[in-house]
C-alpha cells in the first residue's frame, strides 16, 4: 500500500460489522493506530491493540469527541433496512462526521463505504458493465436509498470544501459461509431471492416441506441462468488498504468487486460437486444480470482481486468444516 498521506491514526466506524471485524486487525498488522467505535455494548469490539471509543453516530457531538488526533476516517457503520433509524444513523450520522472532518484540517482522508446498491444492481436493466459514471439509481429499500444520500453528501463536500474523500463502492460482500447460506435451500437464508418464497412446482416445495437441502440455480424465464457479481471479504479489505493514504484515491469513487461475475449454473454445479447436493432450478421474473467494471480501481489503486466465485465457495466450505459458528446476521443480505 501507498501511505503518501502519512496516515498513522485511523478512526473506524462500524468496527463490529462484517467489514470492520476483518479490517481492523489488518490495520493493526500494517502498523496503524486504530480507534474503533463501539455502538452496542451487547456486542463489544474485541481487538488487541485497539483504542475503543463508545458512541452513537446519531449524536451530533460524537464526531467532536471521536476525531481529535485522527489522520483518517474509515466510515463503515450502517443500519441497513432499519426504517426507523436509517435517516438519523446513516444520513445524519454521516453528515455530522463529514461536517466535523471539513472543519478539522488535520484529517487527511475520509473513506466512505459506498455500495453497488446505488446503481440498482439486480433490480434494473444493466446492459453494460457498471462503472463509476453510472447514475445514482437506488433499488427499492432504505439501504440503497441511504447509500445514494451518503454519496451525494460526500460529492458536495468534495465540491464545496475540497474535503479529502474517497468513496469505495463495495459489491455484495461475502464472508464466512455467506455464499452457501445464499445458494443452498436450508436455513440460514442470506440475500435475495428467498428460495422458498419463489418455489412454485411440487418438486421445489417438497424440499422445504421435508427440510431437504439442495443447491438453487436461479434462471430467467426460458431457462437462461442468472449472472451476478459479488466480492469476497479479503478483496474488500485489500481495496480499503490500497486506498488508505493513497493520494491518487482522494476525490474519487471506486468500484470494489470480485475479479469477474458468476453464472448461477456454474456456481450450482461447483457446489453440487463439492457438497454432493442436487441442483434445483428456480425461475424468477424481473431480475437482471449485471457485472461491475473495476478497471479504475485496478489502474489507480493497483487493486487486483483474487477471490472469484470458486475461491469464495472453497473458503465457505472450509469455514463450515472448521466447526466455526456463523456470525449472526441482522439483515437479509
Amino acid at each position: 500500500m501507498k501511505n503518501e498521506l502519512l496516515i498513522k491514526n485511523v478512526l473506524v466506524t462500524g468496527a463490529q460489522g462484517k467489514i470492520g471485524r476483518s479490517l481492523v486487525p489488518r490495520l493493526v498488522d500494517e502498523g496503524f493506530n486504530v480507534r474503533a467505535v463501539q455502538f452496542n455494548e451487547d456486542e463489544p469490539v474485541l481487538f488487541d491493540g485497539v483504542e475503543i471509543i463508545e458512541g452513537d453516530l446519531r449524536d451530533q457531538n460524537f464526531a467532536k469527541k471521536a476525531l481529535p488526533d485522527m489522520d483518517a476516517v474509515i466510515h463503515l457503520a450502517h443500519v441497513k433496512e432499519n426504517r426507523e433509524q436509517f435517516l438519523q444513523s446513516c444520513v445524519n450520522g454521516t453528515f455530522w462526521l463529514l461536517d466535523e472532518v471539513m472543519k478539522r484540517k488535520h484529517i487527511k482522508q475520509f473513506i466512505q463505504a459506498g455500495s453497488d446498491a446505488r446503481a440498482g444492481i439486480f433490480y434494473y436493466p444493466q446492459p453494460i458493465p457498471i462503472d463509476e459514471t453510472h447514475i445514482h439509481s437506488a433499488y427499492p429499500g432504505y439501504y440503497a436509498f441511504s447509500k445514494v444520500l451518503e454519496e451525494v453528501m460526500c460529492e458536495q463536500y468534495r465540491i464545496q470544501y475540497n474535503t479529502p474523500i474517497t468513496v469505495l463502492r463495495f459489491s455484495w460482500v461475502h464472508d464466512e459461509d455467506d455464499i452457501l447460506a445464499h445458494v443452498t435451500l436450508k436455513e440460514p437464508n442470506f440475500g435475495v431471492p428467498i428460495w422458498e418464497e419463489i418455489a412454485k412446482t411440487p418438486k421445489q416445495k417438497e424440499y422445504f416441506t421435508n427440510n431437504q437441502d439442495a443447491v438453487a440455480m436461479l434462471v430467467h424465464p426460458g431457462g437462461k441462468p442468472g449472472i451476478r457479481h459479488i466480492v469476497g471479504i479479503k478483496d474488500v479489505v485489500d481495496g480499503i488498504l490500497l486506498s488508505l493514504g493513497n493520494k491518487a484515491a482522494v476525490g474519487k469513487s471506486f468500484n470494489i468487486c470480485g475479479p469477474s461475475p458468476f453464472s448461477y449454473d456454474v456456481l450450482a454445479k461447483y457446489i453440487s460437486q463439492k457438497m454432493g447436493l442436487p441442483i434445483i432450478e428456480f425461475e424468477l421474473e424481473d431480475f437482471y444480470d449485471f457485472s461491475i467494471n473495476i478497471s479504475l480501481a485496478r489502474s489507480v489503486l493497483g487493486y487486483n482481486p483474487k477471490y472469484d466465485i470458486f475461491a469464495i465457495v472453497d473458503d465457505a466450505i472450509a469455514f463450515r468444516e472448521s466447526g466455526k459458528k456463523r456470525t449472526k446476521t441482522k439483515y437479509i443480505g
